[in-house]
Protein backbone atom coordinates (compact mmCIF):
# COMPACT_ATOMS: atom_id res chain seq x y z
CA UNK A 1 0.00 0.00 0.00
CA UNK A 2 1.39 3.43 -0.97
CA UNK A 3 -0.39 5.28 1.84
CA UNK A 4 -0.91 4.18 5.42
CA UNK A 5 -3.09 5.85 8.02
CA UNK A 6 -3.31 5.05 11.71
CA UNK A 7 -5.01 7.02 14.45
CA UNK A 8 -3.49 7.80 17.83
CA UNK A 9 -7.05 7.33 19.12
CA UNK A 10 -6.57 3.58 18.41
CA UNK A 11 -2.84 3.03 18.99
CA UNK A 12 -1.06 -0.27 18.34
CA UNK A 13 0.06 -0.24 21.96
CA UNK A 14 -0.64 1.76 25.12
CA UNK A 15 1.77 1.75 28.06
CA UNK A 16 0.68 3.30 31.34
CA UNK A 17 2.84 3.75 34.41
CA UNK A 18 3.81 6.25 37.11
CA UNK A 19 2.00 9.42 35.94
CA UNK A 20 2.70 8.63 32.27
CA UNK A 21 0.74 7.28 29.29
CA UNK A 22 2.53 6.27 26.06
CA UNK A 23 0.45 5.61 22.94
CA UNK A 24 2.47 3.89 20.19
CA UNK A 25 1.72 3.63 16.48
CA UNK A 26 4.01 1.73 14.08
CA UNK A 27 4.20 2.80 10.46
CA UNK A 28 6.58 0.81 8.26
CA UNK A 29 10.03 1.31 9.76
CA UNK A 30 8.98 4.19 12.01
CA UNK A 31 7.40 4.46 15.42
CA UNK A 32 5.32 7.46 16.49
CA UNK A 33 4.66 7.91 20.20
CA UNK A 34 2.27 10.32 21.89
CA UNK A 35 3.22 10.70 25.54
CA UNK A 36 1.32 12.41 28.34
CA UNK A 37 3.12 13.25 31.58
CA UNK A 38 1.25 14.54 34.62
CA UNK A 39 2.28 17.64 36.60
CA UNK A 40 5.10 16.78 38.99
CA UNK A 41 6.58 14.13 36.68
CA UNK A 42 10.37 14.17 36.48
CA UNK A 43 12.56 11.61 34.70
CA UNK A 44 15.11 11.32 37.53
CA UNK A 45 12.32 10.80 40.08
CA UNK A 46 9.84 8.67 38.14
CA UNK A 47 12.13 6.65 35.86
CA UNK A 48 15.72 7.14 37.01
CA UNK A 49 15.35 5.04 40.13
CA UNK A 50 14.07 2.09 38.09
CA UNK A 51 16.67 2.64 35.34
CA UNK A 52 19.38 3.06 38.01
CA UNK A 53 20.67 6.19 36.27
CA UNK A 54 20.58 9.90 37.04
CA UNK A 55 20.10 10.76 33.35
CA UNK A 56 17.91 9.53 30.49
CA UNK A 57 19.97 7.71 27.83
CA UNK A 58 17.42 8.06 25.00
CA UNK A 59 17.81 10.37 21.97
CA UNK A 60 14.48 12.19 21.51
CA UNK A 61 13.09 13.89 18.39
CA UNK A 62 9.59 15.32 18.58
CA UNK A 63 7.40 18.26 19.43
CA UNK A 64 5.32 19.55 22.32
CA UNK A 65 1.55 19.49 21.79
CA UNK A 66 0.62 21.01 25.16
CA UNK A 67 2.21 21.80 28.49
CA UNK A 68 5.83 22.70 29.21
CA UNK A 69 8.96 20.52 29.31
CA UNK A 70 12.20 21.60 30.97
CA UNK A 71 15.39 19.71 30.15
CA UNK A 72 18.80 19.85 31.81
CA UNK A 73 21.78 17.96 30.38
CA UNK A 74 24.46 16.32 32.50
CA UNK A 75 26.88 19.09 31.43
CA UNK A 76 24.53 21.82 32.69
CA UNK A 77 22.79 23.07 29.53
CA UNK A 78 19.09 23.82 30.04
CA UNK A 79 16.15 24.46 27.71
CA UNK A 80 12.40 24.78 28.03
CA UNK A 81 9.90 23.69 25.37
CA UNK A 82 6.24 24.67 25.02
CA UNK A 83 3.34 24.04 22.65
CA UNK A 84 4.43 23.93 19.01
CA UNK A 85 8.15 23.63 19.79
CA UNK A 86 10.03 20.91 17.92
CA UNK A 87 12.99 19.43 19.77
CA UNK A 88 15.97 17.14 19.58
CA UNK A 89 17.36 16.06 22.94
CA UNK A 90 20.55 14.02 23.08
CA UNK A 91 21.15 11.29 25.71
CA UNK A 92 22.39 12.21 29.21
CA UNK A 93 19.60 14.55 30.32
CA UNK A 94 16.93 14.95 32.95
CA UNK A 95 13.51 16.34 32.06
CA UNK A 96 10.41 17.42 33.94
CA UNK A 97 6.94 18.89 33.55
CA UNK A 98 6.73 22.58 34.44
CA UNK A 99 3.57 23.98 36.00
CA UNK A 100 0.20 22.46 36.75
CA UNK A 101 -0.75 21.32 33.21
CA UNK A 102 0.05 17.87 31.80
CA UNK A 103 2.73 17.70 29.11
CA UNK A 104 1.75 16.00 25.85
CA UNK A 105 4.46 15.38 23.27
CA UNK A 106 4.79 13.42 20.04
CA UNK A 107 8.07 11.69 19.19
CA UNK A 108 9.41 9.91 16.13
CA UNK A 109 11.77 6.92 15.94
CA UNK A 110 13.16 5.40 12.76
CA UNK A 111 12.45 6.52 9.22
CA UNK A 112 9.90 5.78 6.58
CA UNK A 113 11.13 6.14 3.02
Amino acid sequence: MAVTRKSMASPDETRTFDDTVFQVVKLGGATVTRSTFQPGWRWSKNVGQVAESDFCQVHHVGYVVSGTLHVKTNDGHEAEFGPGDAYEIQPDHDGWVVGDQPLTSVEFLGTVM
